[in-house]
C-alpha cells in the first residue's frame, strides 16, 4: 500500500533536516514525501538535496499552508495520505507500517493517534502529550478533534468530500476533519500510541488575538457544514488541552496492550 506523505515549508531550513529523516527511516518501503514550499527566502529549498529528499517537490508562492497541502494531496499517488508539518518528525521508524497495517485490517477511512509536543530546541524533551482517545458521534460536541499531524486518510476520500477549505486561515484542518468525521460519517481507527511529535510554537496560539481568531475560524466551520455547535462546544476545546500536560510524563499500559493486539490482528474493528 503506497503512502504518501506531504510537507508544506515556509523558511523551514532549521527544521526540515528532522523532518526527512523521519520519513527517510520509516521501514515501511513504499512511501513518497512530497515537498510544497512556498517560496521561501532562506536555504530550505537548497537544503532538500543535501537532507536526501527524493520525492516530488515544488517551490513557488501561494496562498498560505492548507493551500500548499491541497496541492500535495492532489500530487499523492498514494492510496493513502498523511500530513507531517516542516516542525515534526515521527515518533519512530514503524509509525506508517503501524498505519497501513490497520488501513489493510479494518478497512477504515482514516487512522489517527496521539500527538507529544516537544521542546523546540532539545526535541527529547516532552512539553506535553495529547492523547486524542477514541472517536464517538458526539465527540465533536464535546470540543474534542484528533491531532490533525497524526491523521492519514484515504485519497479517495478526499476526492469524495473535498479538500482544505481555504477561506479558514487557521481552522481549516478542524474545519476537515469535521465535515469528514462528523458530518459525512467516514470510518475511522484510532491508534493508541504517539505516531507524531511537534515543536511548540504553533502559530494559531501565538497571541490572544490569533487565539480568538481561530475561536470565531472554528465556530464558522460549523456554520459552513449546515450545522451549530453547542453553547460550551468551542469553550471545551481550548480547556480540554489542559489535561495535555499532566500526561506529559504518563505511560498507558492499558493503551500499548490494545495496540499490540491490534496489529497482531486480536482486537475487533470496534475496539476503539
Amino acid at each position: 500500500m503506497k503512502v504518501s506523505i506531504i510537507t508544506a515549508t515556509h523558511n523551514s531550513e532549521r527544521t526540515i533536516k528532522d523532518t526527512i529523516s523521519s520519513v527517510k527511516q520509516q521501514t515501511h518501503k513504499d512511501v513518497e514525501h512530497i515537498i510544497i514550499d512556498g517560496a521561501s527566502t532562506d536555504k530550505t529549498v537548497n537544503l532538500l538535496d543535501l537532507y536526501g529528499h527524493q520525492g516530488p517537490k515544488i517551490s513557488e508562492v501561494d496562498r498560505g499552508i492548507y493551500d500548499a497541502m491541497n496541492k500535495g494531496v492532489s500530487m499523492a499517488g498514494g492510496e493513502i495520505i498523511g500530513i507531517l508539518n516542516s516542525d515534526d518528525f515521527y515518533s519512530d521508524r514503524h509509525v506508517i507500517d503501524k498505519v497501513v497495517k490497520v488501513f489493510a485490517m479494518t478497512g477504515c477511512d482514516a487512522v489517527y493517534g496521539d500527538l507529544e509536543f516537544v521542546d523546540n530546541k532539545q526535541t527529547n524533551k516532552v512539553v506535553r502529550k495529547w492523547v486524542a482517545g477514541s472517536y464517538s458521534k458526539d465527540s465533536f460536541l464535546k470540543g474534542w478533534m484528533p491531532p490533525h499531524p497524526t491523521v492519514f486518510i484515504r485519497k479517495e476520500v478526499y476526492e469524495k468530500y473535498g479538500l482544505f477549505n481555504l477561506k479558514f486561515k487557521s481552522s481549516s484542518d478542524y474545519e476537515l476533519l469535521l465535515r469528514l468525521m462528523f458530518v459525512k460519517n467516514i470510518k475511522v481507527q484510532y491508534i493508541p500510541t504517539v505516531l507524531v511529535q511537534m515543536r511548540t510554537g504553533g502559530q494559531s496560539n501565538k497571541s490572544l488575538g490569533n487565539r480568538l481568531a481561530a475561536h470565531k475560524e472554528d465556530y464558522m466551520a460549523w456554520l459552513s457544514n449546515g450545522i451549530s455547535p453547542r453553547w460550551y462546544t468551542l469553550a471545551m476545546k481550548p480547556l480540554s488541552k489542559i489535561k495535555q500536560f499532566k500526561l506529559a510524563e504518563r505511560k498507558s499500559f492499558a493503551d500499548h496492550l490494545i495496540l499490540n493486539n491490534l496489529l497482531q490482528g486480536q482486537a475487533s474493528s470496534d475496539s476503539f
